[in-house]
């Protein structure tokens, strides 16, 4: 194992989870690896009240172990781009060999990039074939330290205690080869990992990867703010402040936040919250663009599609939740600068009979949207309906003057243009400016209209600054 540098911060303790088929024993391992636990002896055994647990070694090391049944956590994580674990312990049953679930949780973290190692179980059974277990783990793409590769692998009986001390320490060595560091007095970073609702009200666990939270600290998860109200280890005893690889149990959110949701000592609300945009909007408010207020049932899903939208498109107001009666004058407000219908889409957000009816009165559209790809083919369309459709293209061959103008004399390329038409100068693919005609002729004849592979000039209304080359376009919506 090559040893990375450490950058930053100093190491901390690190975050593991364990990944297996069902009945391989994993709860068994965890279990037996917390009998080794120092500082949970003065209560005989550990109940876990939340997915995390963490372990003191008799050298005085920290492990935080995270729990992940039906790899639920796991999988939540991985969509949200997040990574909970530091390093990840694949076990592999002796006497069962690569199942199905194996593979899953393999492929987990392949794609999360983990570090991870392997452990054998249940070697103390009759009759196992271990070689077989190692070899069916090699055909998923498994290199071992020591037959090529990089892969630890660890022989362990749970039952009898073998190995595992040299599981603990493996840990601790892929832990400190790959620089797990954290900072206790760096910005607080963190995951959810689970929430709940008891009798103190939400309950959110979450496992601290960087600096320290606090009683009475504001914190956020996703755009969900809250002041910390209490904290609680993983064995529920009460704390003061949790520092960077500990697990710890929240109270304060006034709602869930979302699993795998960031926790972060900011308050990050925006982007994602029910913030309006006059000051800072997502974008500049421009004439001819297509002028959105955007609602979703989530932060994230706000967040991502905000992130995604055509550059036809301005988001003039964003939040999270049903939509409501700001959100009717917010979308008047910016149709008025962009010249185009008010109009909100709504993503799984839900329309108040009253609100739909103000909208009505208020003329504005709101346009409900369960799936997101109906969404942006909805914009897609609301962008071709407002381009402009060029009836006809003219090159500018020569430039001569005439009393204090100048004439742009012209041959139609394509289509035709009329006199009464809105034109557009363009150099290469540069718009120079709008234009009207003011004199139109064709061999000193006023003529109202040429056609293509006519010659004719007009004079410019106002007068830009063209050149020899230069395309005149004729469009109209």
């Amino acid at each position: 194992m090559e040893k990375k540098t450490n950058q930053s911060g100093s190491l901390r303790p690190p975050i593991v989870t364990i990944l297996g088929h069902v009945d391989h024993g994993k709860t068994t391992l965890l279990d037996a690896i917390r009998k080794t636990n120092v500082a949970g002896k003065e209560i005989g055994s550990i109940t876990q009240s939340t997915l995390a647990s963490q372990v003191v070694t008799p050298e005085g090391k920290k492990i935080t172990f995270i729990d992940t049944p039906g790899h639920a956590v796991f999988s939540q994580m991985r969509a949200r781009g997040a990574k909970v674990a530091d390093l990840a312990v694949l076990v592999v049953s002796a006497d069962d060999g690569v199942k199905p679930q194996t593979k899953e949780a393999l492929g987990y973290i392949k794609e999360t990039n983990t570090p991870f190692l392997v452990v054998i179980t249940k070697i103390d059974l009759p009759q196992v074939n271990i070689e077989k277990a190692k070899g069916q783990i090699e055909k998923e793409g498994v290199s071992f330290e020591g037959k090529g590769g990089n892969t630890p692998l660890i022989l362990v009986s749970a039952k009898s205690g073998k190995g595992i001390n040299d599981l603990v320490e493996m840990i601790l060595l892929v832990s400190e080869v790959n620089a797990i560091a954290g900072d206790a007095e760096g910005v607080l970073e963190g995951l959810v990992i689970e929430t709940s609702k008891d009798k103190r009200g939400p309950v959110v666990s979450v496992v601290i990867t960087n600096g320290t939270i606090k009683v009475g600290m504001d914190v956020a998860g996703g755009d969900i703010n809250a002041k910390v109200r209490g904290l609680f280890d993983h064995l529920g005893k009460t704390i003061k402040k949790a520092g960077p690889g500990d697990p710890v149990q929240i109270l304060g959110f006034p709602n869930l936040p979302t699993v795998g949701e960031k926790i972060s000592s900011q308050i990050e609300r925006s982007s994602v919250s029910e913030k309006k945009f006059e000051s800072g909007m997502l974008h500049k408010i421009e004439k001819g663009k297509i002028s959105i207020v955007v609602k979703t049932n989530n932060a994230g899903t706000l967040k991502d599609l905000v992130a995604n939208l055509p550059p036809e498109i301005v988001v003039t107001h964003s939040s999270v939740g049903d939509v409501s009666e700001s959100d009717i004058f917010a979308a008047k407000s910016s149709s008025l600068v962009t010249n185009n219908p008010p109009r909100i889409f709504a993503f799984e957000a839900k329309i108040p009979s009253s609100v739909a009816k103000l909208a009505k009165e208020e003329g504005v559209i709101i346009e409900r949207f369960e799936l997101i790809y109906k969404l942006f083919e909805r914009l897609e369309e609301l962008i071709l309906e407002g381009k402009e459709k060029v009836l006809g293209e003219a090159k500018i061959l020569a430039s001569f003057p005439y009393e204090d103008k100048l004439v742009a004399g012209s041959k139609i390329v394509k289509g035709r243009i009329l006199k009464t038409d809105k034109l557009i100068l363009m150099r290469k693919k540069e718009i120079l400016g709008e234009f009207k005609i003011a004199s139109m002729k064709k061999d000193k004849v006023n003529i109202d209209k040429a056609l293509a592979g006519e010659e004719f000039g007009i004079i410019m209304t106002p007068q830009l600054d063209f050149k020899v080359g230069d395309v005149i376009l004729s469009v109209t919506k």
